[in-house]
């Protein structure tokens, strides 16, 4: 255990003096050229033996947006209004990127030294499910990856709109289609109604059937590998600052289904969730149309936490779902596929580089960070911790209230040049307890 003092105040100072007077400049966006971008950006910063390399992970891709869809100004034209900076990527990912190359650029600017080593990776389909990122970790493990020391990803939220996060966790996911087919031509329902066995009435009582009014998943054992909740947890989401008034008013939500912050908590991180997405074949279009679908395709997701594995929820899926069928005495076919099988992330978080990025919080911020956890599921963490066995580190720069792929997307000005602080202060934070732990050694 380290005793931890503030780092001297003269270096620091400096840089967030200088990330002050540059913030507009940090703002400006590129004079509307358009950059092709290859699918990823590997990128290095000095290689000293002696320092600690950091790599960075971000992606330039953003959701698509239109101006029609409900945005209030252009969304590919960065806006200011009232210290907050909307445009689609702002917050996901393209703020935080910039954020880290700002604290970078602050140190060089000064003619300091840069405490780390830093690797970028930086990937251009990250929204359509990182297309070749696997296959380039596994490529460059041994060669660009081989000095890394530590991964850092800013690619989530904070809890809350004004105190820092550090996030260690994440949920996986188990997406799912269920195709029900009497035929591929749809029918009339004049003509056909009443003497067959509908599609769409055979999938709508499959996907009712997967998880009750409470939000209980109803497929039988699917709680049995879940890992027991501790005491330690439980005080964790006790300390967590979420309002759940705000929280609720801001998700434009009339109620939740849980009362108390620490269940919409552990609900959101720490037990499974089951989601209904849509159904592909069905009439979905303004007016009536008197048809029956001939086939049609549900979609249905699973977000999967400790200790629970893709190939064993798939089995169980698809045993709870035949024998639901198979009590409709349908005459129709039914087909189960297991679309996309993500685990669960958890960190490590005793190593150095959390207690750097808490050291650093308390800098800036003057705060303890929310330890949180993330609903989602952020793929590439999985990835880099097994493949390339480096500590992972989530390091969230937005807040709450952001709107990641929502229209009016957004990155206050605060967020972004104070976190443009934090990531310089954790490169020197990071810096001095590599070389603690180094002196360490036996």
């Amino acid at each position: 255990m380290f005793s931890w003092s503030p780092p001297p105040p003269g270096p620091l100072d400096k840089l967030f003096q200088y990330i002050d007077a540059h913030q507009d400049e940090f703002v400006q966006l590129p004079d509307g050229q358009s950059l092709p971008l290859p699918p990823i950006i590997l990128a290095e910063l000095g290689n000293d033996p002696k320092k600690p390399t950091v790599c960075l992970y971000g992606h330039l891709d953003v959701q698509p947006a239109l101006r029609g869809d409900g945005w209030l100004t252009d969304p590919f034209t960065l806006a200011e209004v009232d210290g907050k900076l909307y445009g689609r990527g702002t917050t996901d990912n393209k703020g935080p990127v910039l954020a880290w190359i700002n604290a970078v650029s602050a140190f060089r600017a000064l003619d300091q030294d840069l405490p780390v080593n830093v690797k970028f990776i930086l990937e251009g389909m990250e929204e359509a499910g990182s297309v070749g990122l696997e296959e380039l970790v596994r490529k460059e493990k041994d060669r660009f990856f081989s000095s890394v020391d530590y991964i850092v990803i800013s690619d989530n939220l904070w809890i809350s709109r004004r105190r820092p996060a550090l996030t260690y966790g994440t949920r996986g996911n188990s997406y799912f289609t269920v195709e029900v087919k009497c035929r591929d031509q749809d029918f009339h329902s004049g003509t056909f109604g009443g003497i067959l066995h509908e599609p769409m009435a055979d999938l709508v009582a499959l996907l009712g059937s997967l998880v009750d009014s409470s939000g209980h998943i109803l497929i039988p054992g699917i709680y049995d590998q879940v890992a027991p909740i501790t005491a330690e947890e439980i005080q964790k989401y006790k300390s967590i600052d979420l309002d759940l008034e705000e929280y609720r008013n801001s998700s434009q939500v009339e109620k939740f289904l849980f009362d108390t912050k620490e269940e919409i908590l552990m609900h959101l991180w720490r037990y499974p969730s089951l989601s209904i997405h849509g159904i592909e074949g069905a009439f979905d279009e303004p007016g009536a149309k008197t048809v029956i679908p001939g086939c049609v395709t549900g979609k249905f997701s699973i977000r999967l936490v400790p200790h629970m594995n893709v190939s064993v929820v798939e089995k169980q899926v698809k045993q709870h779902l035949e024998a639901v069928f198979s009590k409709r005495n349908s005459s129709n076919q039914m087909a189960v596929s297991l679309v996309m099988g993500l685990q669960p992330w958890v960190a490590k978080t005793n190593d150095s580089q959390y207690l750097a990025a808490k050291r650093a919080i308390r800098t800036v911020f003057g705060v303890e960070p929310d330890m949180i956890q993330d609903g989602s599921t952020i793929p590439i963490a999985v990835t880099f911790q097994d493949i390339i066995d480096k500590s992972v580190m989530m390091l969230p720069l937005g807040a709450v209230d952001d709107g990641e792929h929502a229209q009016n997307e957004k990155i206050n000005r605060w967020n972004y040049i104070e976190g443009s602080k934090l990531f310089a202060a954790f490169f020197l934070e990071v810096a001095r307890l590599h070389a603690s732990d180094a002196r360490n050694l036996p």
